[in-house]
């Protein structure tokens, strides 16, 4: 299947990929886009609230929502600016959230970090996304295994919460990729971890820096909560705040690890260069006599020294040995000082 294919998956014609229906019992049934405006026609009289999920990928979509769907406007402006800042805004009457959460096929690359945004009501949470979510599909499961969402917060706090688990298990699988390379530097073998260190720094910074506004925005929103809000879920929003500090700062401690391991590969990389350099540099000086010598006696001039001598070969073998241990010596002793 296709990036373009995966995107579009499971989407009607108007871009809807799910809709449910909650009931009094917090039990979400199954809707498609006209039970849902039929819903929506009679809300005055239907109890609960609905779902509706949709993909941004379609061409249909915005203007689906534009012509059914009262949409604040920075929800509106969020969608077509593209906003990937994570924020959870009072606007109006209403909650607008932008949420940054990991692909489906996750494979510890930074371009697999996309965004979904979401608008909630009273009685309406719409979830728009471009790239399957991790986060947003543990939801849906847990809707159809009949989980019971008593209104939309309590729908966006079980959202927050899955964000929160996705992230502690990409946070687990960064620790245990850490800790293999760490113990693949321990034993001497760097292989090419060097560029999977660097990957797996590019998307901690990429995720702690979409991550980090979301406790500010959550604090600025239970300070002045709308009025249609519970005690129970505002308190369910703190511990959702609380969960996402965690995470950050045990992407810090990851990234401060990351850090001294660059700093130790790059500390044994620059010492095995510089006992390569030693190596060269040795080879190339107790080669010195022998080359030089070799020079001088190869010159097609008369007066060679030791020409007619019958030992000459000798006598000059035994003046390049001498030399070489010479060298040999003082290159060796300037190592161990």
């Amino acid at each position: 299947m296709t990036l373009s294919s995966a995107a579009n998956y499971g989407a009607d014609s108007s871009g809807l990929i799910c809709g449910f229906q909650f009931g009094s019992d917090g039990l979400g049934l199954p809707i498609d886009a006209q039970q849902a405006l039929d819903w929506m026609a009679a809300v005055g009289v239907s109890e609960g609230f609905v779902w509706l999920h949709f993909n941004l990928a379609r061409a249909m979509t915005e203007k689906w929502l534009r012509e059914n769907v009262t949409m604040s406007d920075a929800f509106h402006d969020a969608l077509r600016e593209g906003s990937r800042s994570t924020r959870i805004e009072l606007d109006g009457d209403m909650l607008v959230a932008v949420v940054n959460d990991v692909n489906y096929d996750f494979a510890f690359e930074p371009s697999d970090i996309s965004t979904l945004w979401l608008l909630v009501t009273p009685r309406l949470v719409v979830s728009v996304r471009v790239q399957p979510l991790r986060s947003i599909d543990r939801l849906r499961d847990a809707v159809k295994r009949g989980v019971p969402l008593r209104s939309t917060v309590d729908l966006l706090v079980h959202l927050m919460h899955d964000q929160g688990d996705v992230l502690v298990n990409v946070v687990r699988g960064t620790t245990d990729r850490i800790d293999e390379i760490e113990d693949n530097l321990l034993s001497g073998r760097l292989e090419k971890r060097r560029a999977d260190l660097g990957s797996v720094r590019r998307l901690l910074v990429r995720l702690q820096r979409l991550l980090a506004p979301e406790p500010a925005a959550l604090s600025r929103l239970l300070q002045k909560p709308p009025a249609w809000i519970g005690e129970e879920d505002l308190n369910d929003l703190r511990q959702s705040t609380e969960e996402v500090h965690v995470v950050l700062s045990d992407m810090a401690v990851l990234q401060e690890r990351i850090k001294l391991l660059h700093e130790e590969i790059a500390g044994r990389v620059a010492e095995a260069n510089n006992h390569s350099l030693f190596v060269l540099t040795t080879v190339t000086v107790l080669a010195l006599p022998i080359n030089m010598i070799a020079g001088l006696l190869g010159m097609n001039v008369g007066g060679v020294p030791l020409a007619q001598h019958p030992n000459g070969f000798w006598i000059v073998v035994l003046i390049i040995a001498t030399f070489t241990v010479v060298a040999a010596y003082i290159a060796f002793w300037k190592k161990q000082d």
